[in-house]
Order: structure tokens, then C-alpha cells, then sequence
């Protein structure tokens, strides 16, 4: 009877070790501003899949330098990677877009106002040079709101995040002072202004200080109900951030490596606070103990996000990938190697 049992538990572990063989766990870490939509992908991914995906959101510069480091399978990141950065990592890095979202102007007014502004009034704001909420050329483009004289308190991030890129590459484009003075960087020598860390830390600072101005990201600007500009776009329309107005921002001309600058764009309809955020991975996939298997599941799931996965999107408040963009990034994904040889046929 002993010799029975233990014949059947012995087949039972060669029927089971190919399955634990099989398990296989892909990490990824960066960008705090997709993490929602990441989140929910992940999970329903693992359901259908099989596969678990841990994903720490700790903001896109973690993201880029934990992927260097190669201690994770893909880094996130709002901000495409520089030509620097590129050439630190010693060997070709694939950016794949997952979706679009968008920085929106948030404010402490009086019944909170629906208002509009230009990249030229917000540079002036961000720079200490308007300071009060009565200015003549805030009153100008807003003459139905009654805009009380207080002092305009700017919020900005104390972190480096890829919101703060994308909020910097706009006010480069529409004010000289601000390129030369401050520029772009996802962290910034801020020339006045309180620092909160991450949206939760600006929104916060937003809430108590009353006259106060700062950014965050559209997602949690429609989650939290805060109230939120219009802002003139390069064509000269006051456009206000929606999942429809992002989208459009994205009607350009979308490069091979996809890392393509949505600020500003001269799509009609865009708004010009927008950008996609990226997915980046080694285009060879071959390196320290990787496996062709782990490659093959990171493939999988990246195909999975561009096509499957930009039905989520709209739910949580982000903008799905237009057409354009995908075909661009099934050719990055075309383009991810194993010992040379493309992962997906």
C-alpha cells in the first residue's frame, strides 16, 4: 500500500513541476501617472494569462534607472528617455506608448471658476512674475468672472516626476524667459513656490492655501473634483482637457522609436498639456539570466496593452491610443530580440 501511494505522489509531482516550472512573474517599476490604468491591466491580465506582474509605481526616474540597472523586466516612464540616458544603457532601449494623458491647471478661487490660459500667463505665474489673480492679462481672457485680488500662491511638485516634464517642455515652447531660465527637466529649480510631493502632496497644499495655483495630473484632477483651465493650444483655441481633447493631441506625426513630444501639437482640437506615457524595455532581450520564455510572457503583454488593453482606458479617465500611434508601436514590439532572433513572428 506504501509503495502504491508513493508511486502515485511521485507521478502527481512530475504532472505538477512543469506548471511550476511554467510560473513565471514579470516586474516592472516607474510612473506614478498611469499606475490606475496599469493596475487594473495588470490584474485582468494575470487572470486571463496566468501571469503575475508586479508593478511599483515610483515615478518615472526610478522607473528609467531601475531598468539600467536591470533589476526589473520594464520601466514606465512619462518622459521619454533622453539621448544621454539612451546611451547609458549600453544597448538599445524599444519605447512603447500605452496611453495618453494630460497635466491640467489647478486652482483655489471663490466658487472655483471655470477659467482660461494661456502658456504665456502661466510661465509669467511660474516665474514670480504675475502674483495676483486681478491681473489685467488673467482679466482680459476671462472678463464674465469677477477675479478677486488675492496673491496667486504657485504649487509644484518637490519630486522628480514626468508631470513636471511635461508642464516645463510646454512653457519652454511659449516663453523664451522660462527655456532660459528654468527649461525642462523632470526636476526643476523652481523660481518661486511651494513644493508638494506627488499629486496627493500639490493637491493638498492646493486645498489649504486659498488663491493658490498648481498642476496635477487630469486623472486624479477628475477623481479628486478639482476645478481645472482651458488652455490655448498652438492653433489659438482655448481647449479644456478631456479624454476626447488628449486623443487629439495625438493626431501627428508619430516617429519610429515613438518618442515624440505631444505639447503644443498643431492638431486643431488638442490639448496642448498632453502626452503619451511609454513602457520601456531592452530591445535584446538577452542579457544576465533571462530566459527566452520571460522575453516571449514580457512580449505578450506588451501586444496584449497596445490592442486588448486600450478598452480600459477610457474607464479610468485615460485616452486610448489612436490608430497611428499603434501601428507605430506594433513595429517597436516587432522589433524586441532574443540572442537576435525577433521575439514575435
Amino acid at each position: 500500500m506504501r509503495k502504491v501511494l508513493a508511486i502515485v505522489i511521485f507521478v502527481m509531482l512530475l504532472i505538477t513541476m512543469p506548471a511550476f516550472a511554467k510560473e513565471i512573474e514579470l516586474t516592472g517599476a516607474g510612473a506614478t501617472f498611469p499606475y490606475p490604468f496599469y493596475s487594473k491591466l495588470f490584474s485582468i491580465y494575470s487572470q486571463k494569462m496566468g501571469i503575475k506582474i508586479n508593478y511599483q509605481a515610483i515615478g518615472s526616474g526610478g522607473g528609467i534607472r531601475q531598468l539600467l540597472n536591470k533589476t526589473v523586466d520594464f520601466g514606465a516612464t512619462d518622459a521619454p528617455m533622453s539621448d544621454k540616458e539612451l546611451k547609458e544603457a549600453g544597448s538599445p532601449i524599444a519605447h512603447i506608448p500605452t496611453c495618453l494623458g494630460a497635466i491640467v491647471i489647478t486652482y483655489n478661487l471663490p466658487g472655483n471658476p471655470k477659467l482660461k490660459l494661456t502658456g504665456e500667463i502661466l510661465a509669467d505665474i511660474f516665474l514670480g512674475k504675475i502674483g495676483k489673480w486681478n491681473d489685467p492679462r488673467i482679466k482680459e481672457i476671462n472678463p464674465d468672472i469677477k477675479l478677486p485680488n488675492m496673491n496667486i500662491t504657485v504649487i509644484h511638485r518637490s519630486d522628480g516626476s514626468g508631470s513636471t516634464f511635461i508642464l516645463s517642455k510646454f512653457l519652454s515652447k511659449v516663453s523664451g524667459e522660462w527655456k532660459k531660465k528654468v527649461g525642462v527637466g523632470k526636476a526643476l529649480r523652481w523660481p518661486t513656490g511651494l513644493g508638494g510631493k506627488g499629486n496627493p502632496g500639490v493637491a493638498g497644499l492646493i486645498r489649504q492655501i486659498p488663491g493658490s495655483l498648481g498642476y496635477v495630473e487630469l486623472v486624479y484632477a477628475l477623481q479628486s473634483k478639482m476645478p481645472f483651465a482651458s488652455i490655448k493650444n498652438a492653433s489659438g483655441k482655448f481647449i479644456e482637457p478631456s479624454i476626447e481633447s488628449v486623443s487629439a493631441s495625438a493626431q501627428t506625426d508619430i516617429p519610429a522609436d515613438t518618442r515624440v513630444d505631444l505639447t503644443d501639437t498643431k492638431a486643431p482640437d488638442g490639448y496642448p498639456l498632453s502626452s503619451f506615457t511609454w513602457i520601456i524595455v531592452y530591445k535584446e532581450q538577452k542579457y544576465n539570466d533571462r530566459t527566452k520564455e520571460r522575453a516571449e510572457e514580457l512580449v505578450k503583454l506588451l501586444w496584449w496593452i497596445i490592442h486588448d488593453g486600450q478598452k480600459h482606458a477610457p474607464e479610468l479617465s485615460y485616452s486610448p491610443l489612436p490608430e497611428s500611434a499603434i501601428k507605430v508601436a506594433e513595429s517597436v514590439i516587432k522589433s524586441i530580440t532574443y540572442e537576435g532572433n525577433p521575439i514575435l513572428k
